[in-house]
């Protein structure tokens, strides 16, 4: 059977993919935008964004100019920290969690937002 890009990746190449996938969310980018902005194909967004090929440094630079970022952003800081802000990029980059953490801002502090948790919580208990 053969192995997923994914497996074979560079762990740096992923975190790095998961930035670039996250601040083009914050920026509320498609990859398509972002495809045209750096020149090339939305499916090579897609396989930056998972790790899947590596991001030349040119090419980082002008995602990182498309994105409105600093290219040190992109790797992050070096230290302990570092695993935390890959994880939080991790479950930003998961599909709606985004826009249902901006939605959950939105609500007002107290009952209405402990309502909410304790209700995505109960749909996760199996």
């Amino acid at each position: 059977m053969a192995r997923k890009p994914e497996a074979l990746a560079d762990p740096i190449d992923i975190a790095v993919g998961a930035r670039i996938r996250l601040l083009r969310k914050v920026r509320g980018l498609s990859q398509q935008a972002l495809a045209e902005a750096a020149g090339v194909t939305f499916q090579q967004i897609q396989k930056y964004e998972r790790g899947a090929n590596r991001v030349s440094a040119s090419m980082l630079s002008r995602i990182a100019a498309t994105l409105q970022a600093p290219m040190s952003e992109m790797f992050g800081e070096a230290g302990p920290a570092s695993g935390a802000i890959d994880e939080v990029a991790a479950l930003l980059a998961e599909p709606g969690a985004l826009e249902l953490l901006r939605a959950y801002t939105r609500l007002p502090r107290g009952a209405p937002r402990a309502t909410l948790v304790e209700f995505v919580r109960s749909l996760t208990v199996v």
